[in-house]
């Protein structure tokens, strides 16, 4: 008697409701489908992922793929699970995996067939690849309108302070006089850049990969174009390969976002510093900043901290990216399931930081004359006077020795240049006239750096207009 032959497991795994549980003996084990599942992060690209399965849906009825009663069906469907999920009512299911099959299964319980109909032609890897596009083309969209709100804010107090004297700094050490208008300028400069970099991203961003199914394309006879021109694309990804496995756009925009964290986080820390008594330049609004638990003196500049704090998930997040793609062979893995938190996280940290400095702004307070105090310390005039004896015929390089040991004879003494008398500046140069302590005048070595780019009052008008323009335009 032959010894019975092993039997093939007979589980019916479409119990497990699963897309493609025919091919499989066993039910994914409870820990697995936890450990796998992104619903409790993705869902958030539900309106994303219905916009891109009515557009799919529509283009497969007009290429003859689908019925118009299927069609209706599905428009019919789809509006009712957008408007659960509106309503807080959707019930999101880990054991459906993901965003797109929970709205699939319940498309499905609601229009039958017609449902289990749209996923032809297509994969979740060219549908979640168009629905995190989609999605980041939105935020893009905000963070740009955010920006603008942010420089207006920026120029409206720049504007308020074009001769307020401030010392510039280099190695924190006073340096050169500059108007605190011209200062916050430079932010706006770096900003203005941050935007364009947004913008150049967005335009790689607006490709429509849908249509590459899982990695080489679909049999069925689809009409890429008409989706992409739906769903408001600039055009189509030309390979399918790439349209799937791509993810240089979520890179980008990372990028782009770490560096404009980063100039939110100088600002920051310009902040802290000025709001300490030691500066004592500005204050900001209570509504910004906490006291002590146990010192009730103090004024802690919470906002700021945390903004220059979350700069570093930000950065974190774009390594994360990096290191996810740098080993993935072609085409999609599943790897590509962890690109969207750090994405997500990145979105959300630029869009509430950008949101709460627009209003921090607003609350600044300076104290003018504790910034002309700090300029008048520190010698911040002294290139003004090389200068002064380079125009005398002197070349820089003597000017520059001359005035350094009449720097050193005024830290000696423990006063200003300008303390110095003409007499004790002859010590150090013939050409030293009478006219010469002018060239020390603080007011004066603003208004002489009066080229483009300079911290002259007309020429920082002039760029705050510019900019103003340009915001307009």
């Amino acid at each position: 008697m032959q010894p019975d032959k092993p039997q093939r497991a007979t589980h019916n795994a479409t119990s497990d409701n699963k897309t493609w549980s025919g091919r499989f003996s066993e039910p994914v084990a409870d820990l697995v489908k936890h450990y796998s599942a992104s619903v409790g992060f993705d869902q958030r690209l539900a309106e994303f992922d219905i916009q891109g399965s009515l557009a799919h849906a529509r283009m497969l009825h007009a290429c003859g793929v689908l019925s118009a009663e299927d069609l209706a069906d599905i428009e019919r469907g789809l509006g009712q699970i957008s408007e659960e999920i509106a309503g807080g009512v959707f019930q999101w299911s880990v054991e459906q995996e993901d965003v797109h099959l929970n709205i699939e299964h319940r498309l499905t319980e609601l229009v039958g067939d017609a449902g289990k109909r749209l996923h032809t032609g297509r994969s979740r890897n060219d549908q979640v690849a168009t629905d995190i596009r989609l999605y980041l083309r939105h935020a893009i969209d905000e963070i740009l309108r955010l920006l603008r709100s942010f420089q207006t804010n920026l120029l409206d107090l720049a504007e308020q302070h074009v001769d307020t004297l401030m010392p510039g700094f280099t190695h924190l050490q006073v340096a050169q006089p500059v108007s605190f208008a011209h200062h916050l300028m430079a932010y706006y400069e770096m900003t203005l850049r941050d935007a364009q970099r947004f913008i150049e991203c967005r335009a790689r961003v607006n490709l429509l990969p849908l249509g590459a199914a899982a990695l080489a394309g679909t049999t069925f006879p689809i009409d890429r174009e008409a989706v992409a021109r739906e769903l408001g694309f600039d055009g189509v990804c030309q390979n399918s390969l790439d349209a799937v496995s791509d993810r240089d756009f979520a890179i980008e925009f990372c990028a782009d976002a770490a560096l404009l964290m980063t100039h939110l986080s100088r600002l920051s820390e310009e902040l802290i510093l000025w709001m300490n008594p030691r500066f004592g330049f500005v204050r900001l609004a209570d509504r910004f900043c906490t006291g002590s638990s146990i010192m009730p003196q103090k004024k802690n500049p919470d906002v700021p901290e945390l903004v220059r704090g979350k700069t570093g998930r930000v950065n974190g997040n774009l390594v994360s990216l990096l290191t996810l793609m740098k080993a993935q062979p072609l085409a999609y893995n599943k790897d590509n399931q962890e690109d969207k938190e750090p994405l997500f996280d990145s979105v959300d940290t630029v869009v509430t930081s950008l949101r709460i400095y627009a209003d921090l702004l607003n609350g600044i307070e300076v104290d003018r004359d504790a910034m002309r105090a700090a300029a008048e310390e520190g010698f911040a005039t002294a290139t003004d006077l090389a200068d002064y004896l380079v125009r005398k015929g002197l070349p820089f390089r003597e000017a520059h020795e001359a005035v350094a040991r009449a720097v050193r004879l005024a830290a000696d003494k423990g006063v200003e240049l300008a303390d110095l008398s003409v007499e004790e500046l002859r010590e150090f140069s013939s050409l030293i006239d009478e006219d010469a302590p002018a060239q020390l005048s603080l007011d004066g070595a603003l208004a002489a750096r009066s080229h483009v780019g300079g911290t002259a009052a007309q020429q920082v008008k002039r760029a705050i207009k510019a900019a103003r323009e340009s915001l307009s335009g």
